[in-house]
This record gives C-alpha cells, structure tokens and sequence, in this order.
C-alpha cells in the first residue's frame, strides 16, 4: 500500500474519528489535515505549509462579502424588519386554511433572502410567529418544522453567503452574479412545495384560517415592508446589472440596513456595538472554517483525490442519472454531519470535475449542492438550524423529529426535480445571458 493511499485513510479515519467525539468541525478538520500532511513530510516543505495555505485560502477579495452580508444580517434581526415582514405576508394569506403557517413560510423566505442567513431567519422568524400560531391552534412542534425548513430558502434566494463560498471554490468557473441569479427559482419552488404540504395538513386537521384582508390593508403592510423588500432589488439588481461586486453590494447592504433600521427606530446608536461584537464572532467562525477547509481542500489535490473519485465514479457508472443520485446520496450524507461551509469547501473540487464531465453546468451544481447541504442543516446530528428552530420553539428535538419528516421528504422531492431538470436553475441565468 503506498504512502498517498495511507494518507488518504488516515485522513478520512481521524477526521470522522474527531466528529464522533465531538470536537469542533474547523479543529477536526485542521487536526486531520496536520495529521495526514505528516505522513508526506519527505515531499513538502513543512507544516508551514498548512499556515500558508490558511492564510491563502481567505486572500480573495469576494471573501469579505461574508462578513458584511453577516453584519447587515444581525442589523435586520434587530432592526424591527422580521415583524413588518411577517404583517405584510400576513395580509397575503392568512386569509387561507393554514394561513399562519402560510405566514411563517413566506416571511421566512423574504428575511432569510434579505438577510442571507438560515439561522437569522428561523430565530427572528421562529421567535415570533411560533406563539402566534400556537394561539390558533398550531401544535409547537409543527410551527417548528415549518420553520426549520422554510428558513432554508434563504440560503438558495440571493444574496447567500454560501453561494459566495461556493462560487471561490468552483475557481471561478461559476460567477456569483449567475448563482445569485440561478437560485431564485429552485428557492420559490421549495418555498410553494412546501407550502403544498401545509395545505394538505391545514385542510385534514381542519386548522383555523383568518379573515380576508382589504386591499387597503395589504398595501399599509406593503408600504411598511416596501423598503425592506428594496434591499433585494439594489443588491442582486446591482451586482446583475454589473453597477458593483458582490463584496461592494455587501457593503452597501450593511449602510442601507444601518440607515433603515435607525430610522425605523428600533435601533439606536448604542445597539450597534454588540451588533457588531455578534457579528465579528460569527464571522470569525466562518472565517476559520473556511482557513482549515481550504487547507483540506489543498491536500485533496495535492493528494490526486479528486481525479481518483472522479475516474472511480466514471468507470462503475455508465448512466449519468445514476452518477447524479450517487453524488446526491453522498452529500446528503455529509451534510448530516458537517456545516456547509467546510462541505462546500472540501467537496465541490472532488465532484465538480465530475458532473461537468457529465455535461452538469456548475452553476446548476452550485444549487443541488447547496440544496443537499440544506437538507442536512434541519437533520441531526450536527442540524445547524434543527437545533436553533427548537430551541426558539421551546421544544425538544425529539418531538420535532416526527413532525419534520414529511417536509424532509418534500425537500428530497425539490432536490431530485432540481438535480434532473436544468432549467430550474439555469432558466433565469441563460435569459440574462449570465
């Protein structure tokens, strides 16, 4: 056995070994690294390496999108814009059997689309509306599941700070103005999907639904909302139409969010210090996820691995629809342990070479693999967002396990229409000529 096949194993082992016992993911990751490039010590120049390829792993310009859009995230969260959100979808459709959960979906998808953050939609969003529902009759449970996953959207709906990795992890071969672009379809699709099950639920449990609002209310609300929404417009609107970057967009997000929220009043100039102490400890997590992944990311190539798959894959598979579900299943498998970030990172060299092999545009695989990666977030046992949806709901995950599964399945469901019909994604891009 030679020395790159005990690398990769002893790579592989002691990663997978240091999640079990629970260490933190960029440690398991960095120590795992560290521990293979040892064993090949006779062919690089040091452990050095691993310190340079941290550092150059966050030297890229796109990066400091991240901790903007994470900035002006937290501003929105506290800046009164979850609750103009949620009134305006409420004018929309709480008049429906299942209205409320209606609600949750639709303000779900507006602030986690405006913010860029899962986890800023489902507690703002969660923490609101989880006690409205329950006062009509909505068991905790349900309300949670329908946070959980309809906050998801918000990772595939622009602009999404994953979709920022993902784009500097393709190597540019995916701009991320055509995956901003790309995702709004897939993002509306999981949205309505998922309303379709509340439907269902809604008319079989007979629960209640709210009275009709008068155009006259609907515009108050919308007019309310209107400059929040206008968020949307100017930034994926100006990154389209080339006026800025996404790292500039980022920034005046961050100016415009500041502006709204102090004219709302709901923010005062003294907030802003712990706003920004929250948001440089988030962005500091992502940050170190990002060093020691690229640094994986670094020895995977170094070690050939991703050709190794790629040719594996290529000659026990002939059909490429069997390809597509195999890649599928892997990432829904990883994304049950793993952030999407450090994924992303590792796993989008190992598979992009493959599926655009197989003719996969890789904007079109940005959004499947974000979308798996979706999925895992509202699973245990890492499940980012189960555990945040919980505990906002005051529930155990236990009790939201049952509950979830049918939407995890409407999930699987998007994700297999996505994967195998292209023009989901790639419809919008392809008219823009992106």
């Amino acid at each position: 056995m030679s020395i790159e096949v005990i690398s990769i194993i002893v790579l592989f082992v002691s990663f997978f070994t240091l999640l079990m016992l629970r260490v933190p993911v960029a440690y398991s990751i960095g120590i795992s690294t560290t521990i293979s490039l040892l064993l090949n010590i006779d062919k690089l120049p040091g452990l050095t390496t691993i310190a340079q390829r941290m550092t150059t792993g966050i030297d890229s310009f796109a990066l400091l999108a991240i901790p903007f859009f994470v900035l002006a995230g937290e501003i929105m969260k506290q800046g009164g814009i979850a609750n103009r959100l949620i009134n305006f979808a409420k004018s929309l459709v709480a008049s429906l059997p299942g209205g409320l959960a209606y609600v949750n979906v639709l303000a779900s998808m507006l602030f986690g689309a405006i913010s860029g953050s899962a986890i800023a939609a489902t507690s703002a969003i969660g923490s609101i509306m989880t006690d409205r529902m329950e006062e009509e009759g909505y068991p905790r449970e349900f309300s949670a599941s329908v946070n959980i996953t309809s906050a998801t959207t918000g990772l595939l709906i622009p602009p999404s700070n994953i979709l920022i990795v993902y784009a500097l992890a393709s190597g540019g071969t995916a701009s991320v103005a055509a995956l901003f672009i790309a995702g709004y379809l897939p993002g509306i699709l999981l949205g309505v999907a998922i309303m379709g099950y509340i439907a269902f639920v809604a008319i079989t449990r007979k629960f209640s639904k709210g009275d009709r609002a008068p155009i006259s209310l609907i515009w108050k609300y919308f007019r309310k909302a209107f400059f929040s929404l206008l968020l949307l417009v100017i930034v994926v609107g100006g990154i389209v139409a080339g006026i800025f970057t996404a790292t500039e967009a980022s920034a005046i997000a961050v100016l415009y969010a500041a502006v709204l929220a102090l004219i709302y009043g709901d923010v005062k100039p003294k907030d802003f210090s712990s706003i920004l102490l929250t948001s440089a400890k988030t962005t500091a997590v992502v940050m170190f996820l990002i060093c020691t992944s690229m640094a994986m990311s670094w020895l995977f190539s170094f070690e050939g691995i991703p050709e190794l798959i790629s040719s594996f894959l290529l000659e026990q598979f002939s059909n490429k629809i069997v390809i597509f579900l195999v890649i599928n299943l892997v990432l829904l498998i990883i994304g049950t342990f793993m952030d999407m970030t450090p994924a992303v990172l590792i796993f989008t060299p190992i598979f992009l070479p493959v599926v655009v092999a197989l003719g996969m545009d890789p904007v079109h695989f940005g959004i499947v693999l974000v979308l798996n990666l979706c999925i895992g977030l509202c699973t245990p046992p890492v499940g980012t967002i189960l555990f945040v949806g919980s505990g906002v709901a005051n529930v155990s995950v236990s009790q939201v396990i049952k509950p979830l599964i049918p939407f995890l399945v409407i999930m699987v469901v998007v994700l297999l229409l996505i994967t195998y019909i292209p023009a989901i994604s790639m419809y919008l891009p392809r008219l823009l000529g992106l």
